[in-house]
């Protein structure tokens, strides 16, 4: 739903549509679905399934989810090829830490890796495979003119790819809080 808004309301406020993408079909709908997956589970294994579960082990879970959610961040920096633009990297790492943050906290307080890879994937789909945001091309739906939400500048640009994305991490970290009052999670 976050996903969904925020390049709805992208096309909004920057006067640009989101068009289908007539070539798009079954087979470039499996591949984009297999490509994410698999980006998803080795990020998950990876930052939650060792690095997360191993440094809860050796520095607690607050220095833990911490230091997962700063390597995923800086990690970001590399597969989004941004190293050495700042201002992206900046950007990049509030994004990436933050959605780290989230699922790190998931995974600690569930004690599972279900939940982060779920909401990993739900994010991903969205945004890689419906609405063509990332490294793997046009997809289902591609926005006209050509660069859609990159049209977005200044306070706008500000509220809906920084703000508005934010806001799933945080529901999500007060969900899981509230679920840990009421003991449905460890605390």
């Amino acid at each position: 739903m976050f996903a969904v808004a925020q390049f709805t309301l992208a096309a909004e406020v920057a006067d640009f549509s989101w068009k289908i993408n007539s070539n798009y079909g079954f087979n470039e709908l499996a591949n984009s679905l297999r490509w994410v997956f698999n980006s998803v589970i080795f990020e998950e294994l990876i930052f939650r399934g060792y690095l997360l579960y191993k440094l809860i082990q050796w520095l607690g879970p607050k220095r833990g989810v911490a230091l997962s959610s700063i390597s995923f961040g800086i990690y970001h920096w590399f597969s989004y090829q941004v190293f050495g633009q700042w201002m992206n990297m900046l950007f990049v790492f509030i994004m990436t830490a933050t959605f780290g943050l989230m699922l790190a906290y998931a995974f600690y307080k569930t004690r599972s890796i279900i939940l982060p890879i779920a909401l990993h994937l739900g994010w991903n789909i969205v945004t890689l495979t419906v609405f063509s945001n990332g490294s793997i091309g046009e997809q289902y739906l591609y926005s006209d003119p050509e660069g859609g939400i990159k049209l977005l500048s200044g306070y706008s640009a500000l509220l809906i790819n920084l703000v508005l994305p934010l806001c799933l991490p945080l529901l999500v970290l007060m969900v899981l809080k509230k679920a840990q009052l009421k003991g449905r999670v460890n605390s």
